[in-house]
């Protein structure tokens, strides 16, 4: 039985068959890899990659998909969890997790922050996504695609856009281009934050009106002695600081709120 996509669910099922060989290729799963699809749908991926590997774990929504996959695949070779994505444990996965799906577009953004709380269990992800939050995931100091998701993502992850893909591989085809993106968690020792809750706050304070200065957008927790301690000129936007920059921001604040000793 033919299934017809869900408006709800945002659902574009990859169809290009050589878009999909060169997501395939960029995965480049290894029979041993533990490794979960996030949105398997009707199995553009699921099917290359269940060949490629000794085991395939999927989360899918859609109960009529959830059924189709079952019947499709033996369950040594495929485990299913049904449910929403953003509220499941990757925890309950083995480490050195590999993380593989075309996102919906409706929840991106979301689910790439509540993936970055699994980050220190993940080895990579491979992501569809649409274009324009790629670029925005991946932007440089500088740029107007460069704010708050470029800052707390390259936080925990070095990332690059691999490949762009148009609106005719997919069926119905998406009202916008998309990209893949490949993301590899950084070491610990370079996640140098004191409090990752207070990074986030800073960032969030910085970028909420963006083409305020650092003097505005921040005032109330930093003061001019302030920023000639941290070497930052006030007069900057959030959009010229480097990630470093905002961590930099981030760990004096802690400190000087909770001084050595308090």
């Amino acid at each position: 039985m033919k299934h017809m996509p869900r408006k709800r669910f945002a659902q574009h099922f990859l169809t290009d068959q050589a878009v999909i060989a060169d997501i395939v290729a960029a995965i480049r799963p290894q029979g041993d890899d533990a490794m979960v699809e996030i949105g398997p749908g009707l199995g553009a991926l699921t099917t290359p990659l269940v060949a490629a590997l000794r085991h395939l774990h999927v989360i899918e929504i859609d109960r009529d998909i959830i059924v189709r996959l079952l019947r499709a695949y033996p369950p040594e070779r495929l485990s299913v969890h049904a449910g929403d994505v953003l509220d499941f444990d990757f925890s309950l996965l083995p480490r050195e997790l590999r993380v593989v799906g075309n996102l919906p577009y409706n929840i991106s953004t979301p689910l790439l922050f509540h993936l970055a709380r699994y980050a220190e269990r993940i080895r990579d992800l491979h992501f569809m996504l649409q274009k324009e939050v790629v670029e925005r995931m991946v932007a440089a100091p500088g740029g107007g695609d460069y704010g708050r998701l470029s800052v707390m993502l390259q936080y925990r992850f070095d990332m690059e856009l691999l490949l762009e893909v148009p609106p005719d591989a997919f069926s119905p085809p998406p009202q916008v281009d998309s990209a893949v993106v490949r993301m590899h968690p950084r070491p610990q020792a370079q996640l140098t934050a004191t409090s990752e809750a207070g990074l986030a706050h800073v960032v969030r304070r910085a970028f909420a009106q963006r083409r305020k200065t650092l003097r505005n957008s921040l005032a109330g927790l930093l003061d001019a002695a302030d920023y000639a301690a941290l070497a930052i000129a006030p007069g900057l936007r959030a959009e010229n600081l480097a990630v470093a920059d905002f961590v930099a921001i981030s760990n004096y604040l802690e400190k000087k709120d909770n001084p050595p000793g308090s």
